[in-house]
């Protein structure tokens, strides 16, 4: 139970770190009073609208069409706060590392020159033969 506990706050702390450390930007695009499009991380596409023949269009299109974006910055400055080590903890911390790796060495390959002998095929019960019980 105290590992599964630990397993869900974990992840839910490392969740919340990548919530905070995101910008998020939500846009849309109105043309008219209607909502045209929904975009999340990029701009909306623009409603193509065509009402005049000619070059006026860019004055009409500022008149209907609406943009409203919803933007969230993030944090940049998140920093481990581990790094404050000064010498002697740099020194203590390596040494004790490199000890501790060097206390499992590995295993020499053992040498076993009984390894491929046969034992002798039993024939007869030899203990019951000749009346010998363990008691």
């Amino acid at each position: 139970m105290k590992k599964v506990l630990h397993k869900i706050i974990a992840t839910n702390m490392a969740l919340l770190l990548l919530v905070i450390t995101t910008s998020w930007k939500v846009e849309k695009h109105y043309c008219m009073g209607y909502l045209i499009d929904v975009a999340f991380f990029v701009s909306a596409d623009d409603c193509e609208v065509n009402l005049l023949p000619e070059g006026d269009n860019d004055t009409v299109e500022k008149a209907c069409c609406a943009d409203e974006v919803i933007a969230v910055e993030g944090q940049s400055d998140v920093r481990p706060s581990g790094n404050d080590l000064n010498l002697d903890q740099q020194l203590f911390l390596t040494v004790y590392s490199y000890t501790y790796l060097n206390l499992f060495e590995p295993l020499e390959v053992q040498n076993f020159p009984h390894k491929y002998y046969l034992s002798p095929k039993i024939v007869k019960d030899i203990q019951l033969l000749d009346d010998v019980f363990l008691i």
